[in-house]
């Protein structure tokens, strides 16, 4: 049998994790550049990107400091671009976003790329992908790069100052690897694919166990295994099995729900989470599954320990009106929408039906 040749981009050309990473990374990063750009935005993390500037500059290098106004946008992009004249390598410290923005700005400039968590939120650092917003936080579309960040440092000291709420936020968008990888690739017959689909069932396993405590207590070993869960480890899944093993209903309810500005407020991940209950739905009333019912019972109490919105009311769109909601349907099915991963057709109709429904459990579940 001939096979089609495929790429895979895995994994970073180094990781390094734990208590004081970044202080071990300073002579790996001085080998990859002495003029990176510093890139960050959020207002909180200003003090601790200033000390890793501070720290870059005792070792001899000489960063610039730069500052996304908006999230991963074009707008920013392009007038960051022009701000790296002069660089040599792309260093990102923050959140999903500016993790996204640092990888795509360092490949379009074939530049060096370091990617530094500051939260356990998303597994951006990790990934050879990024995703595009409007200048106001709207979902417009994702690119592949050509290869995952050329260091990724997880410095455990850095990420525990992020509040509680990021890392539940990356617990429920590492969950989703599992609830769309086993129902967009879970029959695949290429072995990379299924054991991507199987990395995803012991990672969801594993959050399932350790997710309350590490919540509750960054200084415990659930903490640890939580945290680089949801920033490591989640990231392997798509360099192993590909787009279609990547993201299904879950992130195009997410990236659908980005359109409305009420809930701009809500995390990536919060939004992701609340879009695997809609896919559980959909999988149930649509497919068929029954096993979806029993999985939506199981998941939805974990959510709401978490802290996690589980309903379009603790989304904020308590008030939105019905062609809002409409809206964000007709995004998320839109042509080409991960969307089309299931094995079976959704409408808009079909999927506004399940987003107002997503916290009810069905009688099948009971």
């Amino acid at each position: 049998m001939v096979r089609s040749i495929s790429s895979h981009s895995i994994a970073p050309a180094s990781v390094l994790r734990g208590d004081g990473a970044w202080d071990e990374a300073l002579p790996q990063i001085k080998s990859l550049s002495t003029r990176p750009l510093v890139l960050g935005r959020s207002a909180s993390t200003a003090d601790q990107r200033q000390r890793l500037v501070s720290d870059l500059q005792a070792q001899g290098i000489q960063p610039l400091k730069a500052q996304l106004q908006f999230d991963c946008c074009e707008q920013d992009l392009q007038r960051v671009a022009t701000e790296a004249q002069g660089c040599d390598a792309v260093l990102a410290a923050g959140g999903g976003k500016v993790l996204d923005a640092g990888k795509l700005l360092a490949h379009r400039l074939s530049l060096p790329c370091i990617t530094v968590p500051l939260s356990a939120s998303t597994c951006a650092g990790w990934t050879a992908l990024s995703n595009i917003y409007s200048p106001k936080g709207a979902f417009e579309g994702d690119v592949a790069l050509d290869r995952c960040p050329d260091l990724l440092v997880f410095d455990h000291g850095l990420v525990r100052q992020a509040p509680p709420r990021t890392l539940a936020s990356g617990v429920a968008d590492a969950l989703a690897k599992w609830y769309e990888a086993s129902v967009s690739s879970g029959d695949s017959i290429d072995g990379l694919v299924q054991q991507a689909v199987q990395m995803a069932r012991v990672l969801r396993d594993q959050l399932l166990i350790d997710s309350l405590t590490a919540v509750e207590d960054p200084d415990s070993e659930a903490w640890v295994r939580t945290a680089e869960a949801c920033a490591l480890t989640a990231g392997v899944m798509g360099g192993l099995g590909g787009a279609r093993c990547r993201t299904v209903a879950a992130h195009a309810v997410h990236n659908g729900l980005t359109q409305l500005e009420a809930c701009h407020h809500v995390l990536h991940g919060e939004k992701v989470g609340f879009g695997i209950l809609v896919q559980l739905r959909l999988e149930e009333r649509l497919g068929g599954n029954r096993l979806a019912g029993q999985a939506h019972r199981q998941l939805l109490p974990l959510l709401r320990q978490l802290g996690l919105p589980v309903s379009l009311d603790d989304l904020g769109l308590a008030q939105a009106s019905l062609s809002e909601l409409q809206a964000v349907c007709r995004f998320a099915c839109r042509e080409g929408s991960d969307l089309h991963h299931l094995p079976f057709a959704v409408t808009p109709g079909a999927l506004l039906e399940a987003l107002v429904g997503a916290a009810e459990l069905s009688p099948s579940s009971l």
